[in-house]
């Protein structure tokens, strides 16, 4: 019998003085039972990102036509493609040819850096990409409940994601 996924909670608060959205969201998330604290946090992290009222998550780690969140025009055409991790060239051009817009989030330093540098020429042909690496202060494990309530203020292009008394501080490298 195959493991089921583990529902998470999260109300966010989020303030984005660099864009000016101001938000409040009530999400409901689906942890894969192969998907790490991290790689949750980290799909929270996009989201805020590029919080929107049509941003979605999608099925991400467990289905391969979907990316791990989403943003669709009313007439079902795909505006935004975010993928987390170290997707592979194949799967990259799949999103460049079917979204206006593809950000991959990478977050693990070493492991990042190295597909990085193997991938990045290969990367220039597609204008539509954005890689971005995220920058992570502070304890993860601390912010993660099954039930979380977490303020996200975005000022000069940092991230402060607050749980409680726990503060974890994102920011970004922009790698193409």
């Amino acid at each position: 019998m195959a493991a089921k996924a583990t529902i998470y909670k999260a109300l966010l608060n989020i303030a984005n003085m660099d864009t000016h959205y101001y938000e409040e969201h009530n999400l409901t998330l689906a942890k894969h039972p192969s998907e790490n604290d991290l790689r949750l946090i980290v799909r929270l992290i996009a989201f805020i990102l590029n919080a929107n009222e049509d941003l979605v998550f999608c099925k991400g780690i467990a289905e391969d036509d979907e990316p791990d969140l989403w943003q669709k025009s009313l007439g079902g055409d795909i505006e935004l493609w975010i993928d987390l991790g170290q997707p592979d060239e194949k799967r990259i051009k799949k999103a460049c040819g079917r979204s206006d817009r593809v950000i991959i989030y990478t977050y693990q330093e070493g492991m990042a850096t190295a597909w990085f540098k193997q991938i990045e020429k290969s990367l220039k042909r597609f204008k539509n990409l954005e890689v971005v690496y995220l920058n992570l202060d502070g304890e993860i494990e601390s912010i993660v409940e099954r039930s979380m309530s977490l303020q996200a203020n975005i000022s000069d292009g940092e991230l402060s994601l607050i749980n409680g008394e726990d503060t974890v501080l994102i920011t970004k490298d922009i790698w193409s």
